[in-house]
This record gives C-alpha cells, sequence and structure tokens, in this order.
C-alpha cells in the first residue's frame, strides 16, 4: 500500500515512515446547513500537525504545534471539537481539542497504537482502534471524559477504522478477516458484526457515511496500482466508482450538506493533496497548494444538523 500506513509497521519505525507514506482519515461527516472549515494533517519541514481552512482553501489556520506527529483529525457532530491522534506521549494515542486549536486534552492511555477516533453524534463517545500488546487492531469506544474504554470486536484479524452512522446506531469499519479489506458494519454495542463488501478489491481508508445514512464512500485498491474511491448504499448494494486515473484516491469526507467529497489525491509524480469533488466525483480541484504532504481531511458541520 504505498502511500498509506502500514497497519504492520513497528512503532519505532512509525516517526520516520509518517514523513514518506502516512495517511490518516477522515471519519463520520455529521449534517449541517453550512460546510464549515476542513481539518487535515500537513506535514511542514518536517513535522506533521493538524491544520483547517475555509472549504476554498483559504484561511488556513495551524492547530497543533507539538514535535511530534498529529493527524487523524475527526469534528464533534457539533462542530465545536476535533478528535485526533498523536505522539505527543510517546505512545500513539488519542487526543481531542477545541475546533480552534486551544484546550489540548488527552483521552487514552493506553501505551499502544491508538488512532482513528470518531465522536458519537451525540458527543458522548469516541470511537477508535488500537494494536494493544503487538495484536492486530481492535475497534473500542471510551467517554468523551476518558471513562468507561469499552472494547466492540475481538478478532484475530485486523478491525480497523470506525465510523458512527449519523443516527449513532452503528459503526462502519474495515476488516481483514476474510483476508482482504472489506467494509462491515455493526451495530453501536458491538453486536451483528455484518460485512456489506465482497468483491476481491482490498479496502482502505476510509469508509464515511453519507451525512443522510444513506451511503457510505471508501477507497479500493485496483489491479493497476491506483487506489479509487466508490459510493454504495448503505446496505452495501448500488456501488458506483466515483474517480477513475491513475491516482492513489483515498480518506473520502462527505461535505456536512451532502453535495461534495473530500478526498487525498496521491498522484504519481509524487505530490499528495487533499481534494474536493461533487458527490458524483464531477469537478474535482485542489483544495489548497499547501507547503508539503497532505492528510486526510475532516469536514466541521455547522448550522441545523437535522439531516
Amino acid at each position: 500500500m504505498p502511500f498509506r500506513w502500514s497497519r504492520r509497521m513497528s512503532l519505532a519505525f512509525f516517526s520516520f515512515a509518517l514523513v514518506l507514506s502516512a495517511a490518516s482519515p477522515v471519519l463520520a461527516t455529521y449534517p449541517g446547513t453550512t460546510n464549515g472549515r476542513v481539518a487535515f494533517g500537513m506535514n511542514v519541514g518536517g513535522n506533521v500537525d493538524i491544520y483547517s481552512a475555509m472549504p476554498n482553501g483559504t484561511a488556513v489556520h495551524r492547530l497543533t504545534s507539538d514535535p511530534a506527529f498529529e493527524a487523524c483529525a475527526a469534528y464533534s457532530a457539533d462542530g465545536k471539537r476535533i478528535a485526533y491522534c498523536s505522539l505527543a506521549s510517546g505512545a500513539l494515542e488519542i487526543w481531542t481539542m477545541k475546533a480552534n486549536g486551544t484546550q489540548h486534552s488527552q483521552l487514552t492511555h493506553l501505551g499502544g497504537w491508538a488512532t482513528f477516533p470518531d465522536f458519537s453524534p451525540d458527543g458522548q463517545l469516541v470511537a477508535f482502534d488500537v494494536e494493544l500488546d503487538e495484536m492486530p487492531a481492535d475497534i473500542y469506544v471510551i467517554g468523551a471524559d476518558g471513562a468507561g474504554l469499552t472494547q466492540l470486536t475481538d478478532d484475530p484479524a485486523f478491525d480497523y477504522l470506525p465510523a458512527w452512522s449519523p443516527d449513532g446506531s452503528q459503526i462502519v469499519f474495515i476488516s481483514y478477516r476474510t483476508g482482504t479489506g472489506q467494509v462491515w458494519v455493526m451495530n453501536a454495542d458491538g453486536s451483528d458484526q455484518t460485512q456489506i463488501t465482497f468483491d476481491a478489491l482490498n479496502k482502505d481508508q476510509v469508509p464515511d457515511w453519507s451525512p443522510d445514512g444513506t451511503a457510505i464512500a471508501y477507497s479500493a485498491d485496483l489491479p493497476d496500482g491506483s487506489s479509487q474511491i466508490f459510493v454504495m448504499r448503505a446496505d452495501g448494494s448500488g456501488v458506483v466508482q466515483i474517480t477513475s486515473d491513475q491516482a492513489v484516491n483515498f480518506a473520502p469526507a462527505w461535505s456536512p450538506d451532502g453535495t461534495q467529497i473530500a478526498f487525498v489525491k496521491a498522484e504519481p509524480e509524487g505530490r499528495r493533496d487533499v481534494w474536493v469533488m461533487g458527490a458524483d466525483g464531477s469537478g474535482a480541484h485542489r483544495l489548497s497548494p499547501g507547503a508539503g504532504v497532505q492528510f486526510a481531511p475532516a469536514w466541521q458541520p455547522r448550522g441545523d444538523r437535522t439531516p
């Protein structure tokens, strides 16, 4: 998987490898009548931090400044907080902050490889995946106050990249239980874990629910070496490919109004930026020139969040 994390990399190799090949996801995008800012990781001078910009790429603000790697941004449904992953404590843990980059707080203290956080719609829980004791990743939830850690998956294969459905009833994730990364869904309490994609393509970063909960976007690796963005109904039917080029396209994130999708495009010549396109794949354009390699976006909901 060029350009993206190998989940099997050792933590000791992690900080170096991220500069060259890491990517982090955007997760659930919640409904809103106004599309807020777009948060994304960006490597500036060898330091990966979280930045945000207006949807047209203007008014770029730096939100984190620790020398350690910080990415994996995901907004809360009210648009006021961001969950993210950080190496600031020496281990890769889940942190939270206000949407303006203040009030940073470490949420997990697991001493492992905790990544890909996502707020529940009511803001009370954060789902994430974590590798502990060199075992394959599983999905957990924890209270937004750091209490009540609960494991949702327990399988020998990798289960990761969780994202809540906008109504809070389900979580979509990627599992390697069949030997190939496939999209699965489960109830919010971890019950009824169900595979919903079955083709031979490896699914990767990262599944994202549409704001109305009727569709899921995801990335899949094609035999030609490219990766493309697909959209399907929430039950796995009606799959449509919406990107088609020689790039590695991944980490789709719906806009809160459901009309656009932000994603990362890693181009064959080495450039990697956040792009934005229509929800049908039309009108794709680079979000912002940026200063270096960019990581997966998260889109802030604003206004009335009723679907």
